[in-house]
C-alpha cells in the first residue's frame, strides 16, 4: 500500500486578524458562510497618455465589495464600481459537501455576493457525507430576491429536496424565463431541474448515475456542458471546473484562469502527477485513523475535500482545532466547527496527520 502524504496549503499570504469565536461543542464538522469577496484586479495605468491594460496580478483588498474586474483599453484611469454579482447556493439534507463548499469558496473568490440558502425549516443541514454545513438564510427570504445566478449543488437526497422546495422551484423558473444564468451539478440535472422543466431544448450532462433519466437526444457525456443559460456538470470531481466555468461566464475568461491558476488548477506539462518519498510499505489491521487539525485562516475547500474522500474510503477522520475555541473561520469566511480541540486529540494515536491549511503554527 502506497504511502499517503500530508497535505500543505501553499499560500504565504499574510491573513487578516480573526476576532475570537465564542467556543461551542460540536460533533460533527459545521460549516457556514458569510458572503463576501476578497480579491480585485487593479488597472494600472503607466502614463496619462498610455492605453490601460490590466493586472495580471491579483490585489488583495479589504473591501468585501468589489469583485475582480478587468478594465478594456478605452476605459478611463478613474476607478469604476461595477456592481456585485450576486448568486444563490441552496442546500438541504443530503447535498454533497464537496460541490456546494467548491462553489462558494471559487465564485467568492471572483468577486460574486453568494448567498447560501436552506430549503429546510432550519438553518443547519447534514450534507450527505455527514459533515454539517449552516446556511446564511433560508429560502423564502430570498423569494423576492433577483439573482445574476442560482447554482444548484448535488447528492441525494439533497437534490431530492431541493426539487421539493417550491420557493427555490419559482426562483429557478423566473431565472430561466429572464435569460439568467443556472446551473446544476451531479444528480441535480435529472432530478431537480427535469421535472421542474427546465432543460428543455438544452444539451445537458450528469452524474453517470442519473444519465439514463436525462432525455437521450440532448444528454451528452461531457464534464461540462454550456446549453444558453445552463450549464451543467457530472460530480464532485468535475466541481472545480464547472465552478470556473460559471465564473467565467459571469466575469469573464481572464478571471476564471486567474482564479484557477491561484488554485492551481492547472499543473505544468513537466510536472509530476504523484512523486514518493522516503517510501514505505504501510498494512493496517484496523480502521485508520486520521487527524487533520485546522486552525482559523484554514482552506475550507482542503477541509471539506479530504474529510469527505476519506470518510468515503471509511477512513475515522478526526478534525481538531488549535485555537481556544473548536469554531474557526476559514480563508474565505466559512465557520467550521471541528469535533475536539487539539488538546483533547492528543490523547489518541493516529496512524495520519494532515495539514489542510494557509498559516498553521501546530506542535504536539
Amino acid at each position: 500500500m502506497e504511502s499517503m502524504l500530508c497535505l500543505l496549503s501553499p499560500s504565504p499570504t499574510k491573513l487578516p486578524p480573526f476576532k475570537k469565536l465564542t467556543s461551542f461543542s460540536a460533533s460533527k464538522t459545521t460549516f457556514s458562510s458569510l458572503s463576501f469577496a476578497s480579491m480585485i484586479f487593479s488597472p494600472q495605468p503607466k502614463t496619462p497618455s498610455t492605453k490601460i491594460r490590466s493586472s495580471s496580478k491579483p490585489i488583495k483588498t479589504p473591501s468585501p465589495k468589489t469583485p475582480i474586474t478587468s478594465m478594456s483599453a478605452q476605459e478611463s484611469s478613474t476607478p469604476v464600481s461595477l456592481p456585485l454579482k450576486k448568486v444563490l447556493v441552496p442546500i438541504g439534507f443530503g447535498t454533497e459537501e464537496m460541490e456546494a463548499v467548491i462553489i462558494v469558496d471559487v465564485l467568492r473568490r471572483a468577486g460574486a455576493e453568494v448567498i447560501v440558502a436552506s430549503v429546510e425549516p432550519q438553518l443547519e443541514v447534514e450534507a450527505a457525507g455527514g459533515t454539517r454545513l449552516v446556511a446564511d438564510t433560508s429560502i423564502s427570504k430570498c423569494a423576492n430576491e433577483v439573482f445574476d445566478l442560482v447554482a444548484l449543488p448535488g447528492g441525494m437526497p439533497g437534490s431530492a429536496r431541493l426539487r421539493d422546495c417550491e420557493v427555490l422551484r419559482q426562483i429557478t423558473s423566473k431565472q430561466a424565463e429572464g435569460k439568467r444564468l443556472y446551473g446544476a451539478i451531479c444528480a441535480a440535472p435529472a432530478i431537480t431541474l427535469l421535472p421542474w422543466g427546465l432543460l428543455r431544448r438544452k444539451q445537458m450532462t450528469g452524474h453517470p448515475a442519473f444519465m439514463d433519466k436525462l432525455p437521450t437526444f440532448w444528454a451528452v457525456a461531457s464534464k461540462i456542458q454550456v446549453s444558453g443559460e445552463l450549464t451543467t456538470s457530472r460530480g464532485p470531481g468535475t466541481s472545480f471546473e464547472f465552478a470556473l466555468s460559471l465564473v467565467d461566464q459571469l466575469f469573464g475568461e481572464s478571471v476564471a484562469k486567474e482564479i484557477g491558476q491561484l488554485l492551481l488548477m492547472q499543473a505544468d506539462d513537466d510536472t509530476q502527477r504523484k512523486e514518493e518519498y522516503n517510501k514505505v510499505e504501510w498494512s493496517f489491521d484496523h480502521n485508520p485513523r486520521v487527524l487533520l487539525p485546522i486552525a482559523n485562516g484554514s482552506e475550507e475547500i482542503e477541509i471539506v475535500a479530504i474529510v469527505d474522500i476519506l470518510r468515503r474510503a471509511k477512513v475515522d477522520v478526526v478534525v481538531a482545532s488549535i485555537e481556544n475555541s473548536v469554531q474557526i473561520l476559514a480563508s474565505q469566511g466559512i465557520k467550521i466547527v471541528a469535533d475536539m480541540l487539539i488538546g483533547d486529540a492528543a490523547d489518541s494515536v493516529y496512524d495520519l496527520i494532515i495539514l489542510p491549511v494557509r498559516q498553521l503554527c501546530f506542535f504536539l
